[in-house]
């Protein structure tokens, strides 16, 4: 209990004001922001060239797969750098905690590797 509030309570409260907020925040954007009817709006913009044919291109799923495997192992090199700060503080927990972090990591990289993940075809 918080000021003599219940925890569900406070947790409604705090859900149906976030959801105000973005609902509010949708209604102002849609109201200030300025329109425009033209019909070149809705055309790609590439240097002021009008466009051939079709405007899409696809790419490989690849690419997608290969930044993603990269963005996730960066992120959780970024979470190595705490500990190695603390490590001596820590102690065995601490070796315990990053030792299955690390496994994690290494299953994660098994699987990206197995799924062919990895190879750049």
């Amino acid at each position: 209990m918080i000021f003599g509030i219940q925890n569900t309570t406070l947790a409604v409260v705090a859900a149906l004001t976030g959801v105000a907020l973005v609902a509010l925040a949708l209604i102002v954007a849609g109201l200030i922001s300025p329109r425009s009817f033209n019909p070149q709006k809705g055309e790609a913009y590439e240097c002021g060239i009008p466009t051939r044919g079709e405007s899409m291109a696809q790419f490989k799923v690849g690419y997608y797969l290969y930044a993603i495997l990269f963005l996730m192992f960066d992120v959780e090199t970024v979470f190595l750098y705490p500990w190695a700060v603390n490590m001596r503080t820590l102690g065995t927990d601490g070796l315990l905690c990053i030792a299955v972090f690390f496994g994690i990591l290494v299953l994660g990289l098994v699987y990206a590797w197995r799924k062919g993940a990895l190879e750049w075809k």
